[in-house]
């Protein structure tokens, strides 16, 4: 494959997504953004829709929210498609971390609790929390290997750090067959890998929408449980949404009968209209089109890393295998903080940093172009060649 940027300009040219770029807000063509795996860039549909809906705040007041009640399950709805689930499968509500709470707190059996020894930290914290309360083993594993006295276990599809991908159906197939219940974390998968949770029979998962599906800053979670899997699940979070009459004020907590049984408080209104404007985005490019080219130019990325960055002392800690592989790459090297800071500030090149010594470089295939990767690995190698990033602080600050 050949690495000039004449032929990266080659691939945008016959990319099926290229004008998918159009629907992103981008002030700054020369900035290149790969960081869409942390945060998503804002789609012009969502800020449209957002300065209407915050108009009619303002003139209509309690009135201006058709709908608003059955929001989380219709946004729910949108995100259905983009994770392999049906209707009424899916609620946009809450964060990750309370909706993990909420389903392994409702799912979970007399048993031990296990989870990935690196998965994302809110997980294991969730985790801990409901282990010390119900006095439960927190099992921290490398790998699932064995399920014995298993209550629960929690999993990630993407790894946050190195971008390897689960066999999310053989996982699923492990634990079905162990009897053991098993959430899925998609955080870092929905929006640019399929996920296919109902073919391979996935009973509850959690994610995100502010990466991939790019509802900004703080956008809701949301919650997959599958038609099947309702049984007497109890949420551990009661709350009037979740009651099967929330305006019969007067009358004593009863689940809703459906999968809203798993919502809790009033639904941020703002963040499920930027949730459903990015769903809509992702299912109308179809992630089967939006994978082939996640691998595509995660693919050229290692090749130009191998080819421009392993002199300098970088490694690729993500898998190169396409089956194994997320969207985004992690490049290991003693520097990466700095080598990121000096990315940010001197190179105009937006990754991020995870401690001890990954620099994250994520692909959205919605408008990351071909020529976007092959500059931006242009940009670190030059930098780091040049000992550009070698006036920066050692410490990370709060934010990496």
């Amino acid at each position: 494959m050949a690495l000039t940027r004449e032929d990266a300009a080659a691939l945008d040219a016959r990319d099926p997504l290229a004008g998918f770029r159009d629907a992103f807000v981008i002030d700054d063509p020369g900035l290149l953004y790969l960081d869409g795996n942390s945060l998503g860039r804002l789609p012009v549909a969502t800020r449209e829709r957002l300065v209407a809906m915050t108009g009619d705040w303002g003139s209509s007041l309690v009135s201006g929210w058709p709908g608003w009640i059955d929001f989380p399950r219709r946004a729910g709805d949108a995100i259905a498609p983009v994770i392999g689930a049906g209707p009424g499968e899916v609620l946009a509500c809450d964060s990750v971390t309370v909706n993990l709470f909420k389903l392994a707190g409702a799912a979970h059996r007399d048993g031990a609790i296990v989870c990935q020894a690196d998965a994302f930290p809110t997980d294991r914290y969730v985790l801990e929390g409901l282990a010390a309360a119900r006095g439960a083993e927190l099992r921290l594993v490398d790998g699932l290997s064995g399920l014995d006295g298993a209550g629960l276990v929690v999993w990630s599809h993407v790894d946050y750090r190195t971008g390897e991908l689960a066999d999310l159906p053989a996982i699923t197939a492990a634990c079905r067959d162990a009897g053991v219940p098993l959430v899925w974390d998609l955080s870092h998968s929905a929006g640019a890998v399929p996920v296919g949770l109902n073919a391979a029979g996935a009973e509850f998962a959690v994610g995100c929408t502010y990466k991939y599906l790019n509802a900004g800053p703080g956008a809701p979670g949301y919650l997959y449980v599958a038609a099947g899997a309702l049984r007497d699940l109890r949420s551990p979070i009661q709350g009037w949404f979740g009651q099967a009459e929330q305006f019969a004020m007067e009358r004593p907590y009863q689940p809703a009968a459906g999968i809203e049984r798993f919502l809790a408080g009033t639904p941020p209104i703002l963040g499920l209209a930027a949730a459903e404007e990015g769903a809509r985005l992702v299912n109308a490019a179809g992630i089967e089109a939006i994978r082939a080219k996640s691998l595509a130019q995660t693919a050229r990325l290692i090749d130009l890393a191998d080819a421009w960055l392993a002199p300098l002392g970088f490694t690729v800690a993500t898998p190169r295998e396409d089956g194994r592989r997320g969207s985004h790459v992690a490049l290991r090297h003693p520097d990466a903080w700095r080598i990121t800071r000096a990315l940010v500030e001197r190179a105009r090149v937006i990754p991020d940093f995870r401690p001890p010594d990954v620099v994250r470089l994520g692909i959205a295939p919605l408008y990351t172009r071909f020529t976007d990767v092959h500059d931006a690995l242009a940009r670190l190698r030059d930098l780091v060649a040049a000992g550009g990033h070698e006036s920066y602080d050692l410490a990370p600050g709060r934010v990496t």
